[in-house]
C-alpha cells in the first residue's frame, strides 16, 4: 500500500500531465497566424509610439497618482474619525466609508460628472476632467485606505502612546508624531495594493468626454482598436499597464518581506 507521500507524488504527477496536455493541445490547436495578425500586428505598434507612452501613459499616472494623494488624506482624516470619541465624528465617517466602499467606481464617476452639473448649473469641478477624476478616485481609494489606516493605528501597540504622553506630549501631538509613523510602516504594502487598484479604476476616466490630450491608456487603447478594427492596441495598452503595476507589486512584496524578517 503507498505511504502518503507516495499518493501526494503521484497526484502531482498527474496534474503536471493533464497540464502538459493542456499545453500541447493549445499550441497545437490554434491558430497562430490569425492570432498574430489580430494581436501582434508590428506596424499597428509602431503607429501607437509615441502617443501611447507621451499621452496616454503619462496621463494614467497623473491620474492615479492625484486619485490616491487626494485618497490617502482623506482615508487619514476618515481613520481618526472612526477612532474618536466623538459620536457624530465617528458615524459621519462610518457612513462615508461604507458609502464608497459599496458603491462601484463607475457610479460615482457618473454621479460626479452628472450630478454636480446638475446641483451646481453654473459651476464646474475645478481642474476639469483631472478635478472629476480625483475626486471620484479618492473617494472610492479613500474608502477602503481609511480602514487600513485605522487597523495599522489600532496595530500600534498602547504603550506608544502611554510613553509619549508620559513625556508630556498631548494626545493630538502623540498620534502625529509617534502612532501614525508606526502605523504607516506597518500598512505600507497594503496601501501600496490600493495604488494598483487606483491604477486600473482610473480606465473608467472613458466616460467622460475627452480630448486625444486627456486619453489615458484604456481609453487610448479602444480608440485605436475601433479605428484600426484591431486587437493589437489593447496589447500595447496591456504591456504599459504592466510597467506600472508590475513594478509596485515586487515593492510589495520586498515590504512585505522585509516585515516578516523584522518580526
Amino acid at each position: 500500500m503507498a505511504s502518503p507521500r507516495q499518493r501526494a507524488q503521484r497526484w502531482r504527477a498527474v496534474q503536471y500531465a493533464v497540464l502538459l496536455l493542456i499545453v500541447v493541445a493549445v499550441v497545437l490547436l490554434a491558430d497562430w497566424g490569425q492570432l498574430r495578425r489580430a494581436f501582434f500586428n508590428w506596424e499597428l505598434v509602431q503607429e501607437q509610439f509615441p502617443d501611447v507612452i507621451t499621452i496616454a501613459l503619462k496621463n494614467t499616472i497623473i491620474y492615479t497618482a492625484c486619485g490616491f494623494a487626494f485618497g490617502l488624506v482623506l482615508g487619514l482624516v476618515l481613520a481618526l474619525m472612526r477612532l474618536s470619541s466623538v459620536g457624530p465624528y465617528r458615524w459621519l465617517a462610518t457612513f462615508v466609508i461604507e458609502l464608497f466602499r459599496g458603491l462601484p467606481a463607475l457610479v460615482v464617476f457618473i454621479g460626479l460628472s452628472v450630478g454636480f452639473s446638475l446641483a451646481f448649473p453654473d459651476r464646474e469641478i475645478p481642474f476639469g476632467n483631472l478635478g472629476i477624476v480625483t475626486l471620484a478616485l479618492g473617494l472610492v481609494g479613500g474608502a477602503y485606505m481609511a480602514e487600513t489606516i485605522r487597523a495599522g493605528i489600532q496595530a500600534v501597540p498602547k504603550g506608544q502612546m502611554e510613553a509619549a504622553r508620559s513625556l508630556g506630549m498631548s494626545h493630538s501631538r502623540a498620534m502625529i508624531s509617534v502612532v501614525i509613523p508606526q502605523a504607516f510602516r506597518i500598512i505600507l504594502p497594503p496601501l501600496t495594493n490600493e495604488l494598483i487598484l487606483l491604477t486600473k479604476d482610473s480606465s473608467l476616466v472613458y466616460i467622460l468626454g475627452l480630448a486625444l490630450a486627456d486619453y489615458e491608456l484604456t481609453k487610448f487603447g479602444r480608440e485605436a482598436m475601433n479605428a484600426n478594427a484591431n486587437m493589437t492596441p489593447l496589447v500595447v495598452v496591456a504591456l504599459c499597464y504592466l510597467l506600472i503595476t508590475v513594478p509596485l507589486s515586487i515593492v510589495v512584496r520586498r515590504m512585505e518581506s522585509r516585515a516578516e524578517r523584522a518580526r
